[in-house]
């Protein structure tokens, strides 16, 4: 697991750079706009790419740290068991519609392949690439999904149900605090 973390993690910071530096390239565009009356051109277009392709790319390492968010209500007066069960229901049809949107994603970029689709901005970018580098960020998250499944099932299979619970359920509120407390505790040893 720890080499899909690594991977993962990759794919974290490349999202969060091209995230930012479309901030940053929109923050350059808009003062151009107000000071020089005159625009980079093109910029909407870059962080349409930088966006679609930072979030991506960060959906895998968003689902080892159990992230994204759930509406909990009813889940925690569950049965244990029965909250495993749903974790494993929900994960498989998360993974599975990433999975749905990913082959349809395939089909668009292969016609952009085979059509040299350009985009129709000034910047005639051709739209192979930024669809490219979006489908290998979401396969690269439905192979964690799939890997974060497979280790959960070997866990459970081992007689191991808490672990398998550490890894694909929705972090409790303790968890949370812990990870605040342990946060606050690194950033004082960094003062």
């Amino acid at each position: 697991m720890d080499h899909v973390r690594r991977v993962s993690r990759f794919g974290l910071w490349f999202g969060g750079a091209l995230i930012l530096l479309a901030a940053m390239l929109i923050a350059i565009d808009v003062s151009m706009r107000k000071l020089f009356g005159t625009s980079i051109g093109g910029a909407d277009e870059l962080a349409g790419y930088a966006l679609a392709l930072g979030t991506a790319w960060s959906f895998g390492a968003t689902l080892l740290e159990r992230a994204h968010i759930r509406i909990d209500s009813l889940y925690v007066a569950l049965p244990r068991r029965l909250r495993l069960v749903l974790d494993f229901v929900g994960l498989a049809l998360f993974v599975g519609y990433f999975a749905l949107v990913t082959w349809r994603g395939w089909s668009m970029v292969q016609q952009s392949w085979v059509s040299g689709t350009r985009s129709q901005s000034e910047l005639g970018v051709p739209t192979v690439i930024p669809q490219a580098l979006w489908l290998l960020g979401m396969a690269m998250f439905i192979a964690i999904g799939v890997a974060l499944f497979v280790q959960a099932l070997v866990l459970v299979m081992h007689g191991r149900p808490e672990a398998a619970a550490q890894l694909i359920s929705t972090r409790s509120a303790e968890e949370e605090v812990q990870d605040e407390i342990n946060d606050l505790k690194e950033r004082q040893k960094a003062e």
